[in-house]
Order: C-alpha cells, then structure tokens, then sequence
C-alpha cells in the first residue's frame, strides 16, 4: 500500500531524480506502481505476474546450440507473496514457472517447462519525507535467490540443455536492490517518478557453469489522470526506460567472451486500481539499442501483465 502524502525537498530531490536518471533504468511493473514504499504494517499481499520474453536468434553451429544461448522465446509466471511484518519492513517470498523455447535455422527446437529458482527477499524503507507537494521514498532489497528450480530438460535426442536454457540454475544467488520514489514531480501532484536498481550476483551452478551476473536500471515516470476520491480506484501511465547488463558467462571456470551484453528498452507502463486492494497492469518494452557480442541474445521485446490483491493479516 503505498503512501500518498508527498514531499518538499524540491531542489534535493531533484538532483537526485537528475543523477539517477542519467544511470539509467529498468525492470517489469511488480506488484505496486510505486517500488519504494513497503507494504503497510500487518498487511498481506498476493500477486500474478505474465512476462512474456522475446530475444534476437544467435547463430548455431552442427555440434547442436550453444552453451551460452539464452531462449529466443520465454514465459514466466511468478506468484508473489508478501507480508508486511513490521513499520518500514516486508517480507516477499516469489515463485517462478518458466517456460523456455529456443529456435535458431539448423537446428531442432528446444523447449520446456519448469519451476524456476524460488527469491526470499526482505525491503527496508530507510527514508521517507513528506510535504504538501509530495513524498520522497528510498528502500533497499536483498536476500537470496534459491535453487529451487528444474535444471534436467532435455531436447529432442536426450541431450541434457545448457544451462542457460533450464528454468533454474543450480546455483544460490545474491538479489540486491534500491528504490527511489517521488510524488509530485514539478509540483505537480499527480505526477511520480519512480527508480529501481537491482542486480543479481550469480555462483556456480548446474553444469559446471555460471551464468553471467544482471544488473537492471529501471526509470518510469507516471502520471494518475483519474483518482477518485477514496483512492480505490485510480489510473497510472506513463513512459519507461531500461538498461539492462549481462556479464559474460564462466562454463568450467572459463569465461565465455561476448556472451554478455548491454540493451537500452523503451516502453509504456500502466497500472490500475479496479477496487479496493486489486490492481491490474500492463508494461511493454521495445528494444532501442544493443551492444553485439559474438554470441550476445540482446531482448527484443518484453511484455508484463498482472494482477494484485491486498489484504489485511491478523496475526
């Protein structure tokens, strides 16, 4: 539940609005519009989120696909739920469902369905500032990402694939974030920017092989043009900016050169409060600019849809 009063601080937070959006940005819409606030105190949240993935094909070669390919084509499905235990603290635990496809000219096509690698994440809200223009939020995200997930599919002959093909990678794996939200934008009410960086830091996995390690830089500035005046029904919409970095791959303790990469997305996001707790949204992102490694998939194209529902714990 996010927090409506909003902030002075006209000339700080404008600075840091100005240098954090010259880093950059990126990441689907989650469960909230605004990323920073947790969830309120004693509240519970379960959400559904759709993200549907296309990449660029990578070039195969006649001993089968690469051991760095990632999926021409993915689903996942994460169930999301959240607790907020404590004032400024919340607890998320998210399930993921993957479905990978991989298609290249030459060879055959690989795909499969698995549970992913289960995140258990805890956000502290370490700043809040209110004001008659608007609020300034900043939180921080960590805690590990588990190996819960399928790492035996197999293609058409048996062949076990690589590792960057399984729904889960083997491996234990650090998420770390940092959010900043603010409202009233301009001194405009209505007007919120919101910022999330966050980077998953990879070890060894199935396979002998470690993925390279994510980072994400995701800036979305939104505007409400309906609230009704109990806030249970309301409309964000707004543009998106993404930067996303891959490092390269290590298969064996060897690293795999060109297999990372960068990609800049650009896109449109909006959220809606359709009743009191539930929320749909809806994000597109389109592919501006790539970097082109030797075996670099750069994402194409990124669509996220999902439902939120709220509720109030009572223990």
């Amino acid at each position: 539940m996010r927090f409506r009063k909003a902030t002075k601080y006209g000339g700080c937070a404008w600075l840091m609005f100005v240098l954090l959006f010259c880093s950059s940005a990126a990441k689907a819409q989650g469960p909230a519009p605004e990323t920073a606030p947790p969830l309120f105190p004693g509240g519970g949240l379960i959400s559904y989120n759709s993200i549907f993935t296309t990449r660029g094909t990578m070039p195969g070669t006649s001993r089968g696909i690469p051991a760095t390919a990632r999926p021409t084509f993915s689903h996942e499905g994460d169930f999301n739920f959240t607790w907020g235990f404590r004032h400024d603290f919340d607890l998320t635990v998210l399930v993921p469902v993957i479905t990978n496809h991989f298609e290249t000219p030459g060879i055959p096509t690989a795909a499969g369905t698995g549970l992913g690698d289960t995140m258990v994440l805890v956000k502290y809200r370490f700043y809040r500032r209110d004001s008659p223009r608007g609020t300034t939020q900043a939180s921080f995200t960590l805690g590990p990402k588990i190996p819960t997930g399928r790492t035996n599919l197999n293609d058409e002959t048996g062949a076990r694939l690589p590792a960057s093909l399984q729904p889960g990678s083997g491996s234990t794996d650090l998420f770390l974030a940092a959010n900043w939200t603010y409202t009233g934008l301009f001194n405009l009410r209505r007007l919120v920017a919101d910022e999330e960086f966050h980077s998953l830091l990879r070890s060894q996995g199935t396979q002998q092989t470690r993925l390279g390690d994510d980072f994400e830089l995701r800036f979305w500035l939104s505007y409400r043009p309906y609230e009704s005046k109990n806030v249970t029904r309301e409309w964000f919409i707004g543009p998106t900016l993404t930067w996303l970095r891959s490092q390269d791959d290590r298969i064996a303790r060897v690293t795999q050169n060109g297999s990372g990469g960068d990609v800049l997305l650009a896109g449109i996001t909006t959220y809606v409060g359709v009743r009191p707790g539930m929320h749909l949204w809806l994000a597109t992102d389109w592919d501006v600019a790539h970097s082109s490694g030797a075996s670099f998939m750069p994402i194409r194209r990124h669509i996220s849809f999902g439902i939120t529902q709220q509720f109030r714990l009572h223990f």
